[in-house]
């Protein structure tokens, strides 16, 4: 392999950021050890993306599954930064660099002083709820339970947000239907609830559905349901908006939810140490600032709700933060500030779930991180390869063989504590279960 015994390069997170910089590195002769916190690498395509989008999953499943089987990946499952390995210890261990792409896997908080003392008590985060709906009918499942009342409350504004609210309104569809003698599946309803109805002769009406209500503090034309282009026209950003409002109004066409917007949380309803409810108030909106309008408070009862604004790195012991976010300088190399040569790519860094923003932002990176490495060792060459880098970046440290043997042992008993001793697939064949759609 071109550059054994040159460079190594350890990957933390195996899903679509990961994946792509340990393709682009191994692509460029560099030992690359993938290290995975579950047994299988697919992250939120597997935990976060509902299992409805079957076809969309199996795609980005063998995308991924292609770049950790090229030459020089060593995939390392069940080790999660912080758990079986810290972050101290893989700073030490000698690699040329560390990329940071495990994703954000914490839920914002609902932003309400004692709001965390009602989790699995009337409030749920959306990032186990969903796990929870993606994972529920596999046999061997053993975490964490969640009703889907008719009435809940989901507060958000995203695609996420409208994920959550579909979760709900398929679930009680259903229930509703079944109760009238009629069986269908969540694929069918996925399609849309009024068109499954009308195949039996029903009316969506007559079921007595109430459906669950998002509320989201900005305009409706505001949500972050499309994006508007870097330093968008007025043009350009009045048709996003028309495109956020037609997008919003086909989802309630079709799952027939409720919807308020303007409507920021501002106190709890407590009963009986459960949360029974929201108060909120009405927003004025000025700019992206959304503040309460004194005299609009009202009260929101609700039998659940669902936090869904938005999803922040973990806190992992070692690494700093600023506020939800780690510490990253740079733009087109974000380099994490506590320790020279590591890296963040994906959304650990920009705080966007969305697959094709993660899979560019790691290309853009790892290649900057690629011409670091086969950069010749003139200073004008450097400087002539990395002229679109807003700084020069350091040259990355080169390993002897036995430094990359040491370091190679050391991923490779990684990988025999995990149980990985076969190939990928077969692996992946092992670790499937047999009922995950």
């Amino acid at each position: 392999m071109p550059g054994r015994g040159k460079y190594f390069i350890a990957v933390v997170g195996g899903a679509v950021s990961g994946s792509v910089a340990a393709e682009i590195l191994a692509d460029h002769g560099i030992a690359v050890a993938v290290f995975e916190q579950n047994k299988r690498p697919y992250g939120k395509i597997e935990d976060g993306l509902p299992r409805w989008h079957v076809e969309q999953r199996r795609q980005e499943y063998a995308r991924i599954d292609a770049r950790m089987k090229k030459p020089g990946v060593y995939f390392v499952p069940c080790t999660k930064l912080g758990r079986e390995l810290t972050f101290q210890d893989l700073c030490c261990w000698g690699f040329s660099a560390i990329i940071l792409a495990n994703g954000a896997w914490r839920d914002r908080d609902l932003g309400v002083p004692g709001a965390e003392k009602f989790i699995g008590k009337g409030l749920a985060y959306q990032n186990p709820f969903i796990y929870w709906y993606n994972h529920k009918n596999e046999k061997d499942y053993d975490g964490p339970h969640y009703e889907t009342p008719d009435g809940a409350v989901v507060v958000g504004g995203g695609l996420a947000s409208i994920d959550v609210v579909k979760v709900l309104q398929l679930e009680n569809y259903e229930r509703a239907l079944q109760a009238r003698g009629i069986h269908t599946t969540m694929h069918e309803l996925e399609k849309g609830i009024p068109a499954v109805c009308k195949v039996h002769g029903i009316k969506p009406e007559d079921l007595g559905v109430k459906g669950c209500l998002l509320i989201y503090r900005r305009r409706e034309q505001d949500m972050p349901l499309a994006q508007a282009p870097d330093n968008a026209t007025p043009e350009q950003i009045t048709k996003v908006e028309q495109v956020r409002q037609k997008m919003l109004r086909l989802a309630r066409d079709k799952y027939l939810f409720r919807f308020q917007d303007r409507r920021l949380t501002t106190g709890l309803i407590e009963e009986n140490g459960r949360l029974v409810g929201l108060k909120v108030a009405e927003t004025k909106i000025e700019g992206r600032k959304a503040e309460p309008i004194p005299g609009t408070e009202q009260e929101l009862r609700a039998p659940l709700v669902i936090s869904s604004i938005g999803s922040v790195p973990e806190i992992i012991p070692g690494l700093n933060m600023k506020g939800e976010y780690l510490t990253f300088s740079d733009g087109d190399l974000p380099r994490y500030t506590g320790c020279d040569h590591v890296y963040g790519v994906g959304n650990i860094v920009t705080g966007q779930g969305n697959i094709r923003v993660s899979l560019m932002h790691s290309q853009k990176v790892t290649q900057h991180l690629v011409e670091d490495c086969v950069a010749d060792s003139t200073e004008a060459q450097v400087a002539e390869q990395t002229k679109t880098i807003e700084r020069r970046i350091e040259r990355l440290p080169a390993l002897s063989e036995s430094e990359f043997a040491a370091l190679e042992r050391r991923v490779r008993d990684l990988q025999k504590r995990a149980g990985y001793l076969c190939d990928y697939d077969s692996w992946i064949a092992k670790v499937t279960p047999p009922d995950l759609e």
